[in-house]
């Protein structure tokens, strides 16, 4: 079998001319879709290649870690006249331009030129208006979209969130919220609305294993896979870690109930498994969201870094979305903050849980961020599981449940003690996070907690 290089298929005899695929990979991410064949003369003639255990793995890492943005070509091992050759399969980049060793290069016939100046500006301008979630899924139709599930969960939740009534079909409310264009569904339609997404995006889906111990290499419990829509996966994934999360349940004399405390906020679980599937990286389908949970515990591996003005330091007071249309959908429906204000409410919740749990640590490389939750579950034993009162503060609670509230001076008549004596058991509750004082100067008075 003889091959022809063209403007979609370019030819290298071997590996050793790494660059010169490199060049290749970046033409055709700039121009539209290519092929690279490596085994084949620039004649068509197959030579075929010495192939061991981690070249297909080292070739990957090379591209990827010379391409800007990243590149996750489909690299494969081909047989032809009984030779083994290598396939790399490259798709246009909805991010523009691709750089390879900081050049940029496009596709001219059968060669790959370098990108003038003038050229790159034009590149840059036009990516930044096309998002990924927002293109086209090519090889979808209507017919993959589960218009039954939108009618029967999104709409009333749409109508319950928004306290208005939506009205026209499903179809047309899909098209408003860019879900589907020109008659047939975004990417962002197929992964919140689909049928069966992981059809067209094989990796995206919510992997979780749950360790034994502290650490990757302990005993497995478990490992689960969430998928379906993103809906699906966020909801599933959420209940999984609540069933496998300890609670410790708190007795207050003063309260009819136990009041039950986690380990884990459960507003930061489920945002964090929210954050992760809308915001990864859905271009890279090498891998995908990955919850692990240990003793002490919860990782959330996302694909996708932080972009370069986002910091783990910053992340509270700047905004990015890196699929704006999912994004828009699931704050729609509550799924995640439509300001912004997830990460305020995770801290916020943090410094209010009664064990004060370390804040979430923020790990970020340019391919993936990982976030971790640590656990309260060592705190369980130091906490009071009941709170000794005297006889004293007893009356106090039982005056302010029947009165609302009381005042020094009453609590000192109450109790037939003096001013001072009075202010002491009062401060007592208040440290014991009983009751609140309320007002200043001699309006001061107290409240149960």
């Amino acid at each position: 079998m003889m091959f022809k290089e063209s403007d979609v298929l370019e030819l290298k005899e071997s590996l050793q001319l790494r660059d010169e695929i490199g060049k290749a990979v970046s033409a055709f991410a700039n121009s539209g879709k290519g092929k690279i064949l490596v085994g084949v003369t620039d004649k068509g003639k197959v030579l075929g290649l010495q192939i061991g255990r981690r070249t297909l793995h080292d070739l990957v890492n090379f591209i990827k870690e010379n391409t800007d943005p990243h590149i996750y070509p489909d690299i494969s091992v081909k047989k032809i006249s009984n030779k083994n050759i290598i396939e790399i399969r490259v798709k246009e980049s909805h991010q523009k331009p691709v750089f390879f060793k900081g050049r940029v290069y496009k596709r001219v016939g059968t060669t790959s030129q370098r990108v003038p100046v003038s050229e790159i500006r034009a590149l840059l301008k036009e990516s930044e208006q096309i998002f990924w979630d927002s293109k086209v899924c090519q090889q979808a139709s209507l017919k993959d979209l589960d218009l039954a599930f939108v009618r029967r969960y999104f709409l009333p939740l749409y109508e319950q969130i928004s306290k208005r009534k939506i009205t026209g079909k499903a179809q047309n409310v899909l098209a408003h919220l860019g879900c589907i264009k020109k008659g047939k569904p975004t990417n962002a339609g197929i992964l919140l609305f689909g049928k069966n997404p992981q059809k067209f995006f094989i990796n995206s889906y919510i992997a979780l294993a749950r360790y034994k111990g502290n650490e990757i290499g302990t005993e497995r419990l478990d490992y689960k896979e969430f998928e379906g829509n993103l809906f699906q996966q966020i909801d599933d994934c959420e209940a999984y870690i609540k069933q496998h999360i300890a609670m410790m349940s708190k007795q207050y004399p003063y309260r009819v109930r136990r009041e039950d405390i986690p380990e884990y906020g459960l507003f930061s679980v489920r945002e964090l498994v929210t954050n992760a599937v809308c915001h990864r990286d859905y271009e890279n389908q090498h891998t995908k969201v990955i919850v692990r949970m240990f003793d002490k515990r919860i990782e959330v591996d996302n694909p996708g870094g932080l972009p370069d003005h986002i910091t783990p330091k910053n992340i509270l007071s700047k905004q990015f979305s890196r699929n704006p249309v999912i994004s828009k959908v699931l704050a729609k429906v509550g799924y995640i903050e439509d300001l912004g204000e997830g990460w305020n409410k995770i801290i916020k919740e943090h410094k209010r849980h009664l064990l004060r749990p370390k804040l979430p640590l923020i790990e970020a490389d340019n391919s993936s961020t990982v976030v971790t939750l640590f656990s309260t579950k060592d705190k369980f034993m130091e906490e009071k599981t009941t709170i000794e009162l005297s006889e004293r503060q007893e009356k106090i609670i039982d005056y302010i449940r029947t009165n609302k509230k009381i005042s020094t001076s009453i609590c000192a008549k109450l109790l037939n003690i003096s001013s001072d004596t009075a202010l002491r058991e009062l401060t007592k509750l208040k440290k014991e996070a009983i009751i609140v004082r309320k007002g200043v100067g001699r309006t001061i008075y107290y409240v149960l907690k």
